[in-house]
């Protein structure tokens, strides 16, 4: 079990701070259906997340570590590519961040979020966990690393669970503030929301790096040992 998790814990913080997913959040707690399309979106992001999951594990099931206990080729050479794409994507995040006073561009979808029923803050939720190329890559990553552990379905299952529960973390907070603190929760989430619409390419960046060297360092460590 510990083995499991300890192999997904850097993958579900990379997940869980994630800016446009909590950005999106916040967005819809400022609207007239808050009460109903904050927890929807949540509810979006953590199908996305444990579908992709679960995926990734089904599809690798029965690929064990070697006999030497160490993981498998297949792990490693997936987890090269992974962290080759998490590098570009460190650099592209970087070179796109604004610069001085540059105007930040949210995503089209952002700006309609009043409108919005909590089957569409739902679907949102969903493709930004299931869609999106960094989310996409830590969640593959993370469950690759389950799959290859000498564990159970149940215990892998567990972890994954685990996994999701911290991507969560990122979305999930905005929606227990608001529900906590109420009318006092805004000052707090415009905030957060301003901060991060700021700062996101520059989060991004360094998220993919510090990931995407891991997932580098580990694999030509094992594929060449």
């Amino acid at each position: 079990m510990g083995e499991a998790i300890g192999q997904i814990l850097t993958y579900g913080v990379g997940v869980a701070l994630s800016p446009f997913p909590i950005i999106g959040t916040v967005l819809m707690l400022a609207t007239p259906r808050a009460r109903s399309n904050g927890p929807a979106m949540l509810l979006g992001w953590v199908l996305g997340l444990s579908l992709v999951g679960t995926v990734v594990l089904l599809v690798s099931g029965g690929a064990d570590p070697t006999d030497q206990g160490q993981q498998a080729d297949w792990v490693s050479a997936l987890d090269l590519v992974l962290g080759v794409l998490l590098l570009w994507l460190a650099v592209k995040h970087w070179r796109d961040r604004p610069r001085g006073d540059d105007e930040v561009t949210l995503p089209k979808r952002m700006h309609t979020v009043d409108s919005f029923t909590p089957l569409k803050a739902g679907g949102l939720g969903l493709a930004l966990s299931a869609l999106n190329p960094k989310n996409l890559l830590l969640v593959i990553a993370a469950a690759s690393a389950i799959a290859s552990t000498d564990t159970s379905a149940g215990t892998q299952a567990v972890a994954l669970a685990v996994f999701v529960a911290i991507g969560a973390l990122g979305t999930g907070t905005p929606v227990v503030l608001y529900f906590a603190l109420k009318e006092r929760s805004q000052r707090i989430l415009d905030g957060l929301r301003l901060w991060m619409e700021r700062n996101n390419s520059a989060i991004m960046a360094v998220l993919c790096l510090i990931i995407g060297a891991k997932l580098v360092g580990d694999a030509v460590s094992a594929l060449s040992s």
